[in-house]
This record gives structure tokens, sequence and C-alpha cells, in this order.
């Protein structure tokens, strides 16, 4: 073991902070059950035996949007594109209703930038679907299009989540953040806001008292440079405000997308950038496994990596089965639980917030 592994752990074993060239050298070590043990102890400290999941629902109400990012499979230009679409109130109010029959707690909503829906469209859907399921905890909208709100409607971001709050938003989800290294942000999402345009209304979602969730997209043209930056500033940006409430790294689906040079995610490197995320994020305290993007099996792995969430039933994702996500469509909560245990972890399910709601 080299010393500046021993320094590294040590850091870990005291809990302590890691810098980002500790966190980068950890990208460089070969010995991947090393940083995984690591990872592991870091884990038990703060949550113990514990494996979170919820019973969710995802509706992606539309996958017309103005920007071509060439990472993404699932966006069409027009309705009258092979595969466009946009669900109307009704369709996406049943989708609510099966959910929350289902016994599900939360409803994952996000969407494409639709260039001819105005603003009402989507406190319409919040307000119907508190109408309809007022349990419901509605986890909507990424920095993305709170910037798009502000845009359609002449608002700043913080006048828009107020309205968005006031319709029955909740919380909101991590997307959009992609790889916040400009250079790599040019190649595959150029029309989408910077990464400090995102960092910024992130911060004033926080503000404005709504948790949120924060993502990476890894595993395309980045390289473990870029990887560290971003985790540095998402780990600056908690230091500030505390809203994030988990780190999810999503691992790249290149199918049917159009990113030159793009290498994917293997299995040795989708669970050493979970356990990395664990080790560094040391002010976070949920590592979610998104198992659509990895798979069952390295989702599985990945609890004995630091991670701590499987996340949920999920229902009907598009966005990465459209990139070529060769995972379920859903998962139901026996699955999950039998997952979790057969990974020696205590299944809990819990709500979007993070209160447990039953322990197996």
């Amino acid at each position: 073991m080299t010393n500046l592994f021993k320094n590294i752990r040590a850091k870990i074993e005291a809990g302590t902070r890691i810098s980002d060239d500790e966190a980068l050298a950890l990208f460089a070590c070969d010995d991947l059950l090393a940083v995984g043990e690591l990872a592991a102890l870091a884990n038990q400290r703060v949550n113990g035996n514990k494996v979170y999941f919820n019973v969710n629902r995802h509706i992606n109400y539309t996958n017309i949007c103005v920007n071509r990012c060439t990472f993404c499979a699932f966006s069409r230009e027009h309705e009258g594109e092979d595969g466009g679409y946009t669900l109307a109130l009704n369709d996406i109010l049943k989708r609510a209703a099966e959910a929350s029959t289902a016994g599900a707690t939360e409803i994952h909503m996000v969407g494409g930038l639709h260039p001819d829906l105005p603003f009402d469209f989507y406190l319409e859907i919040l307000a119907a679907i508190k109408a309809d399921s007022p349990k419901l905890h509605i986890k909507a909208f990424t920095a993305v299009e709170i910037d798009y709100f502000a845009k359609l409607t002449g608002q700043s971001p913080v006048e828009v989540v107020e309205e968005l709050k006031a319709a029955g938003l909740d919380s909101m989800p991590g997307g959009g953040a992609e790889i916040f290294a400009t250079e790599v942000r040019k190649q595959i999402c150029p029309e989408k806001i910077s990464g400090e345009r995102w960092l910024e209304i992130t911060e004033q979602v926080h503000q404005a008292g709504l948790k949120t969730n924060a993502t990476m997209l890894f595993g395309h043209v980045e390289d473990y440079a870029d990887r560290v930056d971003h985790l540095a500033r998402l780990r600056q940006l908690q230091d500030r405000t505390g809203g994030f409430q988990a780190f999810i790294p999503l691992a790249f689906q290149p199918d049917n997308t159009r990113v030159r040079g793009a290498k994917g995610v293997g299995g040795v490197d989708a669970l050493k950038t979970l356990a990395i995320s664990r080790l560094y994020l040391d002010n976070f305290r949920h590592i979610k496994a998104y198992w659509v993007m990895l798979g069952l099996k390295i989702s599985q792995v990945s609890l004995a990596f630091g991670v701590n969430d499987i996340d949920g039933t999920v229902v009907e994702e598009q966005i990465g089965h459209d990139a070529g996500a060769d995972s379920p469509q859903q998962l139901s909560k026996e699955q999950l639980v039998d997952l979790i245990r057969k990974a020696d972890k205590q299944p809990v399910e819990r709500d979007t917030l993070y209160q447990e709601l039953r322990a197996y």
C-alpha cells in the first residue's frame, strides 16, 4: 500500500476530509477492493447497515426539446417527429393516480424544454396532481427547466420556484448537471445552461427551502479530473446550503446518442466512481445507485462500495432506456427488498425526504 493511500485511509478513519488531489489519486488506484473497503467504512459510520429505497413513479411528460444535446437519445424537435410526444393532463393524472393506488409516495417528473407550452401548463399539472392525490410528494423539474421557465415568464428563478411551490412542487431532482467542465459541456450539451448556472439556480432553490438531489453524468468524453472538479463544486455548494439530499452518479448510455468517442461505463469504473463519491462527498449522507442506468447486478454490488440508496420502483422510465439501458422498466417493492437483503443489508423503505416508513 502506498504512503498516499495510507494517508487517505488515515483521513477516512479519522472522519476528516480528503482533498481533490487525493480523490484524483483514488481514481488512478488499481486496487478497486481497497477503495471499496474504505467507502464501505465511511458509509457504515453514517448509515450503518441500512439501504434505502422508495416506491415512486417516473413521468416524463414530453420529449419535445429546444436543445439538441448530443448525449440525449430521448429528445425530439417537434410533435410530428417520429417518437415525439407530449402527455395530455388527463394522461399525467392517470399515471399519478395509478402510482398512488400502487402505494407510491413520490412522483418524479421531468421533461424536455417544449417550445410551445406556457408556464401555466406546469402549474396546472402540479395543482391537478395535488388535488387528485394529495399525499403524493412531487419531485419535479431540473435546474435546466427552472432556467427555461424563467426565460418563458421573464421572472427570476426564485420567483418561478415560489410559484411552483405554491402550486404543489415539494422538491427537485438533480438532473441537468451532466459534467460542469466547460470544454466537455461544449461537446455533449452546448445549448444547455452552463455548469455555473446550474449551481447558481440550485443554490437559489435551496435558499427557497426546497431540497434537491445532485447528479453527475460520467463515462462519455470527460476525464477523471473533470469528475473531481464536478464533485468539488457540489461539495462546496453543500457546505453553503446543506440542501442536497443524495448524490447520484449516472452511467452514460451510448446507444442512440451522438457523442463521438464516448467510452461508456464498465463495472469497475462504475463501482470506483460510486466509492470515491462516498469518500469525497463527506457532507452528503446518501449516495444512490441508480439501477436503471447501472443495471441490477452492479447496483447490488455497489452496496458493498459505500452506496446506501438503490432508488425506487421507478415505473416507465424513458430517458435512460431510450439511450440503450437494458434494465427493467420497473421493479416491485419485493424485488428491491430481495436485492438489498441478498447483499446482506437491511432494506428500509423511505419517503422522498428520507423519513423511514418501514424497516425490514
